[in-house]
């Protein structure tokens, strides 16, 4: 659906005085939205039980490809309609602004994550291989908010990827152990009564 609301924008003329920086910036936000919504999924079972999610549906690994879809659109965006493929100027530029080098290092880690999140691909790896590899997603997501967070204090506002670094966060602290037994078991209480 963003994607659809992007194209009918640039159609209809929607997206304001700047175009190209608006699409680059709504991508690389859905990116960011997205792998913070992959990163719910572990804690949102554990604390709810609802296994149908990853069991079922497998959630966590359609969000996955959805984010990767997004940070490519975001990387596409920015190749074609800001520097139009020139590529000594994307040279040029990746040198001179550190918050491109974290970005194409958030990118190009996750090729890997998609490309083993199809069963055919993953089934080459062992079961411990495939959860170290994805475990790259906790890198991939710390870059991605520094990226954004460099890129905006350019603009003098940091608020949103502030607002993103606390919800990675919180979502890594819902991965520690002592903190989900107690919510987990503070659900199993509430359910019970």
């Amino acid at each position: 659906m963003p994607l659809i609301f992007l194209i009918v924008g640039l159609v209809t003329e929607h997206l304001g005085a700047n175009p190209a920086e608006m699409i680059i910036h709504e991508t690389g936000q859905w990116a960011l939205r997205l792998l913070m919504l992959t990163l719910s999924i572990t804690p949102l079972v554990q604390i709810t039980g609802w296994s149908i999610l990853t069991v079922r549906y497998n959630l966590r690994r359609l969000l996955g490809l959805y984010a990767f879809f997004y940070a490519s659109l975001h990387l596409l965006s920015y190749l074609l309609l800001e520097q139009n493929f020139a590529w000594q100027e994307i040279m040029d530029d990746i040198l001179t602004h550190p918050a491109l080098d974290i970005g194409w290092l958030a990118f190009i880690l996750m090729i890997p994550l998609a490309m083993t999140s199809y069963p055919q691909l993953a089934h080459q790896l062992s079961r411990r291989r495939w959860q170290q590899l994805h475990q790259l997603i906790y890198l991939i997501s710390i870059s991605a908010i520094i990226h954004f967070g460099w890129l905006a204090q350019a603009k003098v506002d940091v608020r949103e990827p502030l607002i993103y670094a606390a919800i990675l966060l919180m979502l890594l602290l819902l991965r520690y152990p002592p903190v989900i037994r107690r919510l987990a078991h503070k659900n199993v209480t509430f359910s019970k009564e």
